[in-house]
């Protein structure tokens, strides 16, 4: 048991423990969200941001504990400083259910830019290679079906109303 900040006693429930024959909402994004179930872009690519995305002076909001400086105006997340290891805030397995980031609210640019479709829909190249080199299948292209796709999954602390 967890004791929450208004004092209620919670525990966090298993994906699946409740079954339920409904179907999903139709703004319920975490259905076709490749993210919660992936992290390679978050283990392979170097994320380097510029300097004012820091948290302090500036009113940057990335944690300063979690950057490397590499130049004089660029910072990169902890980790990925050559590229090909995971950042420091990335928590969870790769390629399973539940991977998520520490900072999300507070995560750099290059992490809120990155999405797995490009504007028409088709699957992003970066993001498919990646996939793959983690044994992940490739995602197929988006159809007018599909909802509009997102770079911003959910945090894990993010309640559907």
């Amino acid at each position: 048991m967890k004791l929450t900040t208004a004092g209620i006693k919670a525990q966090a429930l298993a994906p699946g423990s409740i079954p339920s024959d409904h179907a999903s909402a139709a703004n319920d994004t975490t259905t076709h969200n490749p993210c919660l179930s992936c992290g390679a872009c978050c283990a392979h690519f170097r994320v380097s941001f510029y300097c004012g995305e820091i948290a302090g002076e500036s009113g940057g909001t990335v944690p300063p504990e979690l950057v490397t400086q590499v130049s004089p105006l660029r910072g990169c997340m902890k980790g990925t400083e050559y590229g090909g290891k995971p950042c420091i805030a990335l928590r969870g397995e790769l390629g399973r259910e539940g991977i998520h980031c520490a900072i999300y609210a507070q995560r750099p640019s290059p992490c809120r830019e990155f999405s797995p479709w490009l504007e028409q829909g088709e699957p992003n190249p970066d993001c498919q290679r990646v996939r793959m080199a983690i044994g992940l299948p490739p995602l197929p292209p988006l159809t007018d079906d599909d909802q509009t796709p997102t770079h911003t999954p959910p945090r894990r602390t993010d309640v559907a109303a």
